[in-house]
């Protein structure tokens, strides 16, 4: 296991398999990540666990060699992300990467209203996965259809949701912490939650912070793995 606490890398072996933990930086999709570390180890077989949207930061765990073995394992876990939906806005993407529409936030929107929508969240739960996700539909990419304007169906599926914690009510924003199972889209749950009050809601923050007992507080930056990997001797490719 790769985490900012490892000193010695002249131990670890790409291509015979490592686990890292990677902290993404805003902007970049998870592909990137990717592209960046298999270029700085010069190992061919490297891949991510669970992709994050580009506006979203946080845990990626990215495997090596024949680590990438493992990585259903890694994507059974259940995630766990701290993040903002704010209230007020609509967009086709439910984040803020496409036009938002504004309106209007009613008046006696209260604290008990806004805990008793919460609620509805928990437990078992079914999501619409959004046309802007990397999930294919006949081999192609919904984001790819979703920007030529397209609207194909998709399937609900069933996740859970085992903890939702209301951590800062600041209208319009609605500050949280989320745990939940694989394939939950966490742009979905804003866009409902906006639905349930009536005044429609984007996904404004996102940083996820744990995949299974895995913290981000103990991942490195890319640019702190590139430097590390540099004082590493000449690897071969493999």
């Amino acid at each position: 296991m790769i985490t900012k606490h490892t000193d010695d890398f002249s131990l670890l072996d790409f291509s015979e398999g490592e686990t890292l933990l990677i902290d993404k930086p805003p902007q970049w999709t998870s592909f990137k990540v990717v592209y960046k570390i298999k270029k700085a180890i010069n190992i061919r077989r490297v891949g991510h666990t669970g992709t994050l949207d580009p506006l979203a930061t946080g845990l990626l765990i990215i495997l090596t060699g024949k680590s990438t073995k493992k990585m259903l394992e890694f994507q059974n876990l259940d995630k766990t992300y701290e993040g903002i939906i704010t209230l007020g806005k609509t967009s086709p993407s439910m984040d803020t990467e496409t036009e938002i529409t504004e309106n209007d936030v009613p008046e006696d929107l209260t604290e008990e209203k806004i805990l008793s929508v919460r609620d509805r969240f928990l437990g078992e739960i079914v999501q619409v996965p959004p046309m802007y996700s990397a999930l294919k539909v006949k081999g192609q990419k919904l984001y790819h259809l979703a920007r030529k304007g397209k609207v194909v169906k998709r399937e609900p599926r069933r996740v859970y949701i085992s903890k939702f914690e209301i951590k800062k009510i600041d209208l319009p924003d609605i500050h949280f912490e989320i745990r939940c199972s694989k394939g939950t889209y966490i742009r979905v749950i804003a866009n409902d939650f906006g639905e349930k009050l009536g005044c429609g809601a984007v996904l404004s923050s996102l940083r996820r912070t744990e995949i299974g007992d895995y913290n981000v507080n103990d991942a490195l930056r890319v640019k702190e793995l590139i430097q590390k990997v540099g004082s590493m001797p000449q690897l071969e490719k493999k």
